[in-house]
């Protein structure tokens, strides 16, 4: 789960992380108030969406009057901001950040993740702030410096000073680097956090470190343990497909081809996706069901893949363990004759009461193509698809 750039640099805030003064606002009035109340004489307004590259987009901009503060928020808020996490559709920007403005000396890049080689926690930093860290792991990579914490020590003070001379920093920016240093790692294991970059971090002219930005992602399994963050969640800035998938407990994500994809297992809904782009079209979606999803569980996936109405077909593969096939096809049958069936479905079962789930969709009456193997599924799939366009 990500959150905006307004509630990450609050939480980050409480574990004593140095970030500049901002007051978020969700209408115009709201923004020239805030600007108010923060006291200028420079402000920024910034938009609040998931997605980088905010200020390329014209999402933020630095203002020197209240009239400006105004101008510039009745431009941004409500505007359709297309960056290049956006996509082409972009976002609806619906919330605002005015922030005071902060005399810059230098730019630096820090990010947070967790390493799944090593299993640790692992920091990323950079000379090279305020740019796309893509574009420097690229073209110069020897700016970048990464390396990461042993959970049995935690942090320590020289994983500061490391932090310290990559940035080349000296004397007092030094120690307050290493302060920082352990106030982010604290956030992000107090927090379980996935991801938190700081793009850019600064030093002021007058000689402070300071956080201009947060991005901040969570792992979605440990949220149950901090409903605050949940809290923070806006759906707005969601897939509404997902949003339902998650109700489910299922795991989806939407793609932007043409052909559904249900399956159990990520690996093997990876490989179907792969297979579908084999033979020419592209996969509208990852969905894995899991290996224990109910009938109910399952005649919701197909209804949120039937949803899209990108999706001119659709692909059952399901392998069955844990997940009986007969569960599988109770589903599919249930969901096609609640919503209907609009496109092609081929379906391929394999594995556990593979007879009795076929038994249940060839005794359906529906219009479904059987599949004997993957490969014969994502032709077939593929083939009815290219036949209706």
């Amino acid at each position: 789960m990500n959150i905006h750039e307004y509630q990450g640099k609050l939480l980050l805030r409480d574990f004593g992380v140095p970030v500049a003064h901002g007051i978020p606002a969700f209408s115009v009035d709201e923004a020239v108030k805030a600007a108010e109340q923060l006291g200028g004489p420079v402000w920024v307004v910034k938009a609040q969406i998931h997605a980088g590259g905010r200020g390329k987009a014209g999402g933020v901009k630095v203002v020197k009057s209240i009239d400006d503060v105004r101008k510039e928020s009745q431009r941004i808020l409500g505007s359709t901001l297309v960056t290049h996490q956006t996509g082409p559709q972009g976002k609806q920007v619906n919330r605002l950040y005015i922030e005071e403005g902060s005399a810059i000396d230098k730019e630096f890049y820090l990010s947070m993740l967790v390493d799944r080689e090593t299993a640790r926690i692992a920091f990323v930093v950079s000379t090279e702030g305020g740019m796309n860290i893509e574009e420097v792991a690229h073209d110069t990579p020897e700016k970048i410096i990464t390396f990461s914490i042993d959970p049995a020590t935690g942090v320590m003070p020289h994983h500061g000073r490391r932090v310290a001379q990559a940035l080349k920093l000296t004397g007092d920016l030094a120690k307050q680097a290493e302060s920082m240093v352990t106030k982010l790692y604290a956030a992000f294991t107090g927090k379980d956090m996935a991801l938190l970059e700081i793009n850019p971090l600064v030093v002021t002219k007058g000689g402070q470190l300071l956080c201009l930005d947060a991005k901040v992602g969570f792992d979605d399994n440990a949220l149950y343990r901090h409903p605050d963050v949940a809290a923070l969640r806006d759906e707005s800035e969601e897939d509404s497909k997902e949003i339902e998938a998650s109700k489910y407990d299922l795991n989806y994500v939407a793609l932007d081809g043409s052909i559904g994809c249900m399956v159990n297992g990520a690996g093997l809904a990876m490989a179907t996706m792969d297979i579908i782009k084999l033979y020419g079209m592209e996969p509208a979606n990852f969905l894995d069901v899991g290996g224990s999803a109910s009938k109910d569980k399952v005649a919701a996936a197909f209804k949120i893949i039937t949803a899209d109405p990108k999706v001119k077909g659709i692909l059952v593969n399901i392998f069955g363990g844990i997940m009986k096939c007969d569960v599988i096809a109770e589903g599919v049958v249930a969901a096609v004759k609640e919503v209907g069936l609009q496109v092609p479905l081929v379906v391929r079962l394999e594995g556990t009461n593979v007879e009795l789930g076929k038994k249940i969709i060839a005794e359906s009456g529906l219009n479904v193509v059987s599949a004997n193997d993957l490969d014969d599924a994502a032709q077939k799939v593929v083939a009815a698809v290219k036949k209706v366009a």
